[in-house]
């Protein structure tokens, strides 16, 4: 029988045969406790949770549909996407250890790099989030143990070759781990990559509506499952079972949710680098953008979440944009329902390697709302961007 598609398969887990009358879903499971009939079955070796830290019913089922949707014989859970990405390292490196990383990865993993894993002996060395895979290899050092791709970075979007890093880590003995929130398990499956680790918010995409947080780890390797369960139970990492019942209902529709958001995000990027407020879109399913080459060959698909470079301003112009918008919302996070809008110039300055971009930075989110809406509550924006500009111009501080 041919393997069936995402979206049946995320579907057919909950409705396949031989478990009598039940629900769909399985129910919500909330407990601490869990009682055994005898003093033999309270073992840990004895099959399903002995606490309720070992994960109900959702978290079960949860954990074997996103293993099936990445490809992995594992799946973890923890509390966040942050936490996602720092279990696998904490599992992972030892002191005297080296991590080598994009400078553009995601904020909080790069303050978890440098102030906690730094403060226990193990370095970080950050590569240009446009760097070839030459260039990223040739940081490697003696002390190299694991390389954290995040494809697209964060912010900017640039896009790594994967299978040629994952080919070279392995001949010289060097872990990857990959943060996948981008591409949800959908767009891009990293184990089937090469890559040791895949982790993603389940926040975002796969929980998709905005009200849990939630992180999941892939591995195909036996013993580097072992490594991730045992830096859980040993830090008591657990979801709690009402969020593992809403992801599971948030990814039973994941496949929709993120290929309708693409079509509506591919529109809005298109109108916006025909504005002359925009310098240009960072967005790697377009056509001519940052990584595109790369998206076409390795992905299925794409996140609604986009840069956009305008054309000079500066934090009052942009704020003026922001505000003069109804539709997107002004907040954190993406992947959800909702369309949002965040400035993220500030955020460049953490970085080593400085970014050469024309302007401003913002990062939409696309979401489920009508494109044609969105365009003209962006046409506001970018009015209220040129007329704070024009006025500046003329009546210079």
């Amino acid at each position: 029988m041919p393997r069936l598609s995402d979206r049946t398969r995320l579907i057919a887990s909950a409705t396949r045969r031989g478990q009598g009358r039940r629900p769909v879903n399985p129910p919500v499971e909330r407990a601490s406790t869990m009682l055994s009939d005898d003093p033999a079955s309270m073992q840990d070796s004895t099959p399903g949770p002995v606490y309720g830290l070992d994960g109900t019913s959702a978290a079960r089922e949860l954990r074997a549909a996103l293993a099936d949707l990445e490809g992995a014989s594992e799946a973890f859970l923890v509390p966040s996407g942050l936490a996602a990405v720092t279990v696998p390292l904490l599992a992972l490196l030892r002191p005297g250890d080296e991590v080598v990383t994009s400078d553009a990865v995601y904020g909080p993993t790069r303050r978890f790099l440098t102030r906690h894993l730094a403060a226990r002996g193990i370095a970080t060395r950050f590569h240009p989030a446009d760097a070839s895979t030459i260039d990223i290899l040739a940081l490697f050092s003696e002390r190299t143990r694991l390389l954290l791709i995040e494809s697209p970075s964060s912010l900017t979007f640039e896009i790594v070759d994967v299978p040629a890093l994952t080919a070279a880590c392995r001949a010289r003995g060097v872990l990857t781990v990959m943060d996948n929130t981008w591409a949800a398990g959908l767009a891009f499956r990293p184990l089937e990559h090469g890559v040791d680790v895949s982790v993603q918010a389940v926040t975002k995409y796969a929980a998709g509506h905005s009200d849990l947080l939630m992180g999941a780890i892939a591995v195909q390797d036996t013993e580097i499952a072992r490594a991730v369960l045992h830096a859980i139970e040993d830090m008591g990492w657990h979801v709690s079972p009402d969020d593992a019942w809403l992801a599971l209902r948030g990814l039973r529709t994941l496949p929709l949710r993120y290929n309708e958001a693409l079509k509506s995000a591919l529109q809005v990027a298109e109108w916006l680098q025909t504005q002359p407020e925009v310098e240009r879109v960072l967005f790697p399913p377009l056509p001519g953008s940052v990584g595109h080459d790369l998206w076409r060959r390795d992905y299925a698909g794409g996140a609604a979440l986009m840069g956009v470079v305008m054309n000079g301003g500066d934090r009052a112009t942009a704020h003026a944009l922001m505000g003069a918008l109804s539709l997107f919302g002004m907040g954190y996070s993406w992947g959800g329902f909702e369309s949002l809008i965040t400035h993220e110039t500030p955020q460049l300055a953490w970085r080593q390697h400085a970014s050469a971009l024309a302007g401003q930075l913002l990062r939409l989110h696309v979401g489920l709302e009508d494109p044609a809406d969105l365009i003209a509550d962006l046409e506001k924006g970018l009015k209220a961007w040129r007329a704070l500009q024009d006025s500046n111009l003329q009546h210079p501080a």
